[in-house]
């Protein structure tokens, strides 16, 4: 078995590559079971730490098993972390043990990019990115590497960190800003992207104009959202899966539970698009909406590509 560090996971993951490869997962037919998640009893901070196993294998080739646990106080140190097992299944020997954190970051970020492919504009030149953590540059790069972008604002609680973000893109090709509010930027940008731990609303639906995409990555329980009903409402929503939409993210949930919206308001999920089995933007002017909540098969996907990339350095 080989430790794949964070740099190798980053190195062996270039986002056009991993986009290509989460497409493929998403076409094939991965064993996908239903990840375990647990909200363990944490006294000495504000929220409960989350325990994810998320475990997915393709017949007669390989198994991954992702442990991760979320704790959202963490200031000292990350706020996911955890590790990813790659398992050949023909011998059932451990192949690689990589770095969760990194790996969950590219894969959702790819996610992300993919579903942009099939939901923003083609023209899409600019982003508003809402959130400073792992993911916020994660993110740009893998929407980058869809749509030619031109212009990216960032906007984080700690504007500190907000110019931290900035400061990693500067040898990037396009422009970085970082803006003191959301809604001074949020009407002019062609793409939104969320990624933050956030409880309540971030996004106003009276904020949307037409032809906007709009990517939510954040909520990853059921009482969590970063968009208000008004912007549920205006958009046609699209998410990773189904299951995890309707059970794991307050995103959908809650205004499901309210009659905001109903199923059928889901229009397709990732395997739907990207089997060509419904399709993606139908008009220039429609705001499309994008929930990710993550899927096993992402991971492996991932762990897959890297492994390759890394064995066939050697």
């Amino acid at each position: 078995m080989i430790n794949i560090n964070k740099e190798d996971t980053v190195k062996y993951s270039a986002f056009p590559d991993l986009i290509e490869a989460l497409k493929a997962g998403f076409q094939a037919d991965f064993n996908v079971p239903s990840r375990s998640h647990h909200d363990m009893k944490n006294p000495t901070a504000s929220r409960e730490t989350t325990l994810l196993i998320m475990p997915a294998w393709e017949d007669g080739e390989v198994c991954g098993v992702k442990i991760v646990t979320v704790a959202p106080d963490n200031t000292d140190r990350p706020t996911i972390q955890g590790n990813y097992i790659l398992i050949d299944i023909k011998t059932g020997s451990a192949l690689a043990l990589l770095d969760a954190p990194s790996l969950t970051a590219r894969r959702t970020a790819a996610a992300s990019a993919l579903a942009s492919s099939f939901l923003s504009r083609e023209d899409t030149k600019s982003i508003l990115m809402v959130g400073t953590g792992t993911l916020s540059p994660n993110l740009i790069k893998a929407h980058a590497a869809v749509r030619p972008i031109e212009e990216v604002f960032i906007w984080g609680r700690n504007r500190s960190k907000a110019e931290a973000v900035a400061a990693s893109l500067a040898d990037e090709s396009f422009s970085v800003t970082v803006v003191d509010t959301i809604e001074e930027k949020a009407s002019d940008v062609d793409l939104i992207s969320v990624a933050t731990m956030s409880m309540e609303p971030l996004i106003k639906g009276e904020w949307l104009k037409p032809g906007q995409h709009l990517d939510l990555v954040g909520a990853y329980r059921p009482d969590m959202r970063e968009s208000d009903d008004e912007a549920i409402r205006r958009c046609r929503i699209y998410v990773d899966t189904y299951y995890g939409a309707t059970h794991e993210t307050g995103e959908i949930v809650i205004p499901l539970k309210a009659g905001t919206i109903t199923e059928d308001d889901l229009n397709a999920d990732l395997f739907n698009l990207c089997k060509g089995e419904k399709s993606g933007r139908a008009s220039a002017e429609e705001i499309t909406m994008f929930k990710s909540t993550g899927h096993a098969l992402e991971d492996l996907a991932g762990a897959r590509l890297i492994y390759n990339g890394l064995k066939n350095s050697k």
